[in-house]
């Protein structure tokens, strides 16, 4: 897979079949989309996807940024697994922001991509002011020589599949729901580091991840499972936000695996959240703090000994 970063309308591709968007968690309705472009190029175009970054909401809105569901590494991973061959990625800005939406046609979707058909949903607004629609694209591809192909909403138990929805079943900590609009579980990526082994002092050793999707759409304690690289899935039990209890003030993820001590620093980590225990907590002293990660560690065990049951009666 192809990834361009500049904004230059120079020839990107010879012939092409295009999607438009953010892609953030690149959920059922994006892949649906996707899965459309693969079936309209068979073998004579290439897929490609315009996304942007930073998301248009977040240049917008600056001080009250969505959360994101994925990272842009983590982005471009899920979009090559569905068979994307080219990503221009955008840098979201003023003069993109601005761009009128006959212009963004033209220069981007008709000139650089020599776009055949351009894939969109039944919601698809572009250009300055998202004065762009689907009634404008059909106008444009009537002139420029592109077929749009509208894709009807995705849905869950009746309601559409979106990142906002999704978003929203986060907050609502209802892991379950998250993970049938998403298509898949919920999870976070990163490289771990090492950080002041204070979790080891205490008798729960951590991997430490930085977030490279901010702001977080989920805060707490959480039982979860974890694999390093692309190793078996373990259970335990992580911390999400700043530690107030030993005077955090950058936000991250540390997991504890169960029954696990081997070395993982530099490695990468993807962690699943099954199910949220607590809020973070200050306490009084350490004492009273690994008391807690005693109850939180068998929590977390009861948790997941409960869906791995559960799972095994289904099969």
């Amino acid at each position: 897979m192809r990834l361009v970063r500049d904004m230059s309308a120079h020839r990107l591709s010879a012939s092409s079949v295009v999607a438009v968007g953010s892609f953030d968690g690149v959920h059922r309705g994006h892949r649906a989309l996707i899965r459309r472009c693969v079936e309209l190029a068979g073998d004579d175009c290439e897929v490609a996807v315009v996304t942007f970054e930073p998301l248009p909401q977040t240049w917008f809105n600056p001080g009250s940024a969505p959360a994101r569901l994925s990272s842009v590494s983590g982005k471009l991973e899920m979009l090559e697994a569905t068979g994307v061959d080219l990503v221009w990625m955008m840098r979201f800005n003023q003069r993109l922001a601005s761009m009128p939406a006959r212009e963004f046609v033209q220069r981007f979707l008709v000139q650089a991509l020599c776009a055949k058909s351009v894939v969109t949903g039944e919601d698809f607004r572009f250009g300055n002011r998202r004065e762009g629609d689907i009634a404008l694209l059909r106008q444009l591809g009537e002139e420029f020589g592109f077929e749009p192909h509208v894709v009807e909403p995705v849905t869950a138990d009746g309601a559409q599949v979106s990142s906002s929805a999704i978003r929203q079943a986060l907050a609502d900590e209802d892991m379950g729901r998250a993970r049938e609009l998403l298509g898949r579980p919920f999870t976070m990526r990163g490289r771990i580091f090492r950080g002041p082994q204070l979790g080891r002092k205490l008798g729960y050793p951590t991997a430490n991840i930085k977030l490279l999707a901010r702001p977080s759409p989920l805060a707490g304690i959480f039982a979860v499972r974890a694999r390093i690289e692309e190793g078996p899935w373990m259970d335990g039990v992580s911390s999400l936000g700043i530690r107030p209890a030993i005077g955090g003030t950058e936000f991250l993820l540390e997991v504890h695996l169960f029954d696990f001590d081997d070395e993982v620093y530099g490695r990468r980590m993807e962690t699943e959240f099954i199910e949220k225990i607590r809020d973070e907590a200050d306490f009084p002293s350490l004492d009273d703090l690994v008391v807690q990660m005693r109850k939180d560690e068998a929590n977390a065990r009861a948790i997941l000994d409960t869906r791995t049951r559960q799972n095994e009666e289904t099969m």
